[in-house]
């Protein structure tokens, strides 16, 4: 198995581990059915439907 040849430095692994934050949080999109917001490419949680129809039976 491949093994490092040699130790990498903490500013090499800091500087990697800088990208790796919080960020913004998810887009919303607002749902054509009954204009809820909702996670794009979703179905949505209110009323169950995706692309136009009902996928989902909500109560």
């Amino acid at each position: 198995m491949a093994v490092p040849k040699r130790k990498k430095s903490r500013s090499r692994v800091a500087s990697r581990k800088a990208t790796w934050k919080a960020g913004k949080p998810p887009s919303k999109s607002e749902c054509p059915h009954c204009h809820s917001p909702k996670l794009p490419h979703r179905v949505c949680p209110n009323c169950g439907t995706y692309a136009g129809r009902e996928v989902i039976s909500v109560d």
